[in-house]
């Protein structure tokens, strides 16, 4: 962990595309001038992108620059294996998708109540610290989406787990669904150091309502991103904050930021409450757009993307919904297409009841695409 240079982390689940295309070109660019300028912390997970994040980490750093230039996490997805037979030629084949010898952090992925239980019946720890026995893992960690009684568990029963990633941010620290506070507090109590996912919400605190963006504006401080990534990297025990970057202006703005970082000064923590509250009172639907609930839906709802067009008519009045819902659902299914299975809930890291929204969605656009 001493490699780790500076705070911020580049996580590869949303890079630049060209249509469906990843558009390696300008992620080279990007996975070059976050080198350049000093940071060098690189996240990755089987899923991201479709199932082809990691192969990206082989074409546009790992092909490209010496192995001691960077830190590489990777993850032990839950639907990749099924049996504790399966976990060590799922982790071969990880390492040669991306190009790599070892990983230096290698985490159990989106741990809650119950994938805790699966990863403790095919000994998926047990593993992992194995692995890391063998010198294929420098530190074995978990990511984590569930209550903070949960993650004290699980930080009770393997004390040998060294780092844990959280959902942390401005907009989520005293959410009682989330539990960002709570469950970095049980990770200050394990003295686990905290990787951060979701500094900035899936972009919804990029993309602001009116009245929030005014009250940042008239800091005159930074980009909106800044503040939400320097909230996070602010707190004692938070090792890396990860920025799920897809553009190079995204890259140049948090690098620069964060080159020499500063913590939060109190007016623009005072400023940060306002925004909360902007946020609460819009009753706006918390999806980060992660996308984990797509894969395996049968009517192919390209479910985020919905509710971003939900949340995009409540923040923005002549926002034209209408026509991005026509969008997103001209060759997938529409709100009204969901056969309420459920699934795509079980996995949702949010806890959404994803149903009764889509439902709600369905009852606005669909109905206004009928009386069109």
């Amino acid at each position: 962990m001493d490699r780790m240079k500076k705070k911020l982390g580049f996580g590869f689940m949303r890079l630049p595309m060209n249509g469906t295309e990843i558009d390696y070109e300008q992620t080279c660019r990007m996975v070059d001038t976050f080198l350049d300028r000093g940071f060098n912390y690189f996240d990755v997970a089987r899923g991201y992108l479709d199932g082809r994040a990691e192969n990206a980490i082989r074409t546009c750093l790992t092909s490209r620059h010496k192995r001691e230039e960077y830190l590489l996490t990777d993850k032990l997805s839950n639907g990749y294996f099924q049996k504790e037979e399966d976990i060590r030629p799922l982790f071969r084949q990880q390492l040669e998708d991306c190009g790599v010898d070892y990983f230096d952090f290698y985490l159990m992925h989106a741990q809650n109540r119950d994938t805790f239980e699966k990863y403790k019946a095919c000994r998926a720890y047990e593993t992992a610290f194995q692995l890391k026995a063998e010198g294929k893992v420098r530190h074995v960690g978990l990511s984590f989406h569930d209550r903070a009684e949960v993650l004290d568990r699980i930080l009770t029963e393997y004390p040998q787990i060294e780092i844990v990633q959280l959902q942390f941010n401005y907009l989520d620290y005293e959410d009682p669904a989330i539990q960002s506070k709570e469950c970095y507090e049980v990770c200050r109590k394990h003295g686990k150091p905290v990787l951060v996912m979701e500094p900035v919400k899936g972009g919804r605190l990029v993309n602001l309502p009116q009245k929030a963006a005014e009250l940042l504006d008239a800091l005159r401080g930074g980009s909106y991103a800044s503040y939400a990534i320097r909230f996070a990297a602010g707190f004692e025990g938070i090792k890396m904050v990860l920025s799920g970057m897809s553009s190079m202006e995204q890259v140049e703005d948090n690098t620069g930021f964060m080159a020499d970082f500063r913590p939060l000064n109190p007016e623009e923590t005072g400023v940060l409450e306002q925004v909360c509250r902007v946020f609460r009172s819009m009753n706006l639907i918390a999806c980060t757009a992660c996308r984990y609930c797509e894969a395996g839906c049968p009517r192919n709802i390209h479910i985020p993307d919905l509710f971003a067009v939900m949340n995009g008519r409540e923040i923005y009045p002549d926002w034209t919904g209408e026509f991005y819902y026509g969008v997103h659902t001209n060759q997938a299914g529409r709100a009204s297409d969901c056969v309420k299975c459920g699934q795509c809930e079980e996995i949702c890291p949010q806890k959404l009841p994803i149903r009764e929204l889509l439902a709600k969605v369905a009852e606005i656009f669909d109905k206004e695409k009928e009386n069109a």
